[in-house]
């Protein structure tokens, strides 16, 4: 019987690819690692770097926390950093970066004896008492025909001034909208009012007989849309909207009682309230 020829090994000549392949892979590793490594957060770092230090020493080599590096930035000291640091500061998470402690302002402390007179309690006590007087004579001066007829009262109080307009010249009964004549009144009063500072709170109050309507379910609504119909029309005639809020008392405010109609007259009634400039004090 014939012997079977041994079967010849054929050279592998595409062996070289597993080795080079490997060694794409490796080079490409070896880019992304110093790739990461040249971004380092210099903030994180001294965050790493003081911890290190109050651990092994005692205290923190360092508090100040490094900012990053802007257009008005000041520089900040170069430290030397290692490739294994740059590793770990690469992934400190967030909540492990501190703040740099609040420095004392300048001149912030200053004794009594350098106070003016000027910034004194009383003195702006003083300066909101008389203004709250000019305020009161320039509303005086704008009413004066409505106060004498009695359908207008200007109160002068410590720390606020209040101008009481009767409803009966400003709204029809059970309606929001100003009348006619109204409009000229407001306007005189907001005239006054513009030129000073003071924040102006309108209210609007009714007498007790119920409403129910599909406008005003209750007294509640009426008297909030009859004190929102005058802030609109003190908007519109130059008042700054910041310096206005509303107001609505329903019924729930009275000023006389309701049993007579001379009673329910004085209840239904707008305020206009001019608060001081600390606007501290509360009527």
């Amino acid at each position: 019987m014939p012997r079977r020829k041994k079967q010849e090994d054929h050279d592998n000549h595409e062996a070289w690819a597993i080795p080079y392949g490997d060694l794409v892979t490796l080079l490409l590793a070896f880019f992304v690692v110093m790739y990461a490594m040249s971004s380092v957060n210099e903030g994180k770092y001294r965050v790493l770097s003081d911890s290190l230090a109050e651990a092994f020493h005692g205290t923190p080599h360092s508090a100040q926390q490094m900012q990053e590096a802007g257009p008005h930035s000041q520089p900040v000291e170069q430290m030397p950093l290692t490739q294994v640091n740059r590793m770990i500061v690469g992934g400190l998470p967030a909540r492990h970066m501190m703040q740099a402690p609040e420095q004392p302002e300048e001149n912030a402390a200053v004794s009594e004896g350098d106070k003016t007179g000027a910034d004194s309690p009383a003195s702006l006590a003083d300066a909101n008492a008389s203004e709250l007087g000019h305020v009161a004579e320039d509303v005086d001066a704008a009413m004066q025909s409505l106060i004498e007829a009695g359908q207008v009262h200007v109160q002068r109080h410590d720390n606020w001034v209040t101008v009481d307009i009767s409803s009966d010249i400003l709204f029809t009964s059970g309606v929001a909208r100003l009348s006619g004549p109204a409009v000229g009144v407001l306007q005189r009063l907001a005239d006054s009012l513009r030129r000073f500072p003071n924040a102006i709170r309108v209210t609007g109050h009714t007498d007790d007989r119920p409403i129910r309507t599909v406008a005003f379910p209750s007294n509640w609504e009426l008297s909030t849309a009859r004190a929102a119909s005058v802030v609109h029309l003190f908007m519109d005639r130059g008042i700054a909207a910041q310096r206005l809020s509303v107001m609505g008392f329903g019924e729930y405010r009275p000023v006389m009682p309701n049993a007579t109609e001379t009673g329910r007259n004085a209840n239904r009634r707008v305020e206009v309230m001019i608060m001081g400039r600390d606007g501290n004090s509360e009527p």
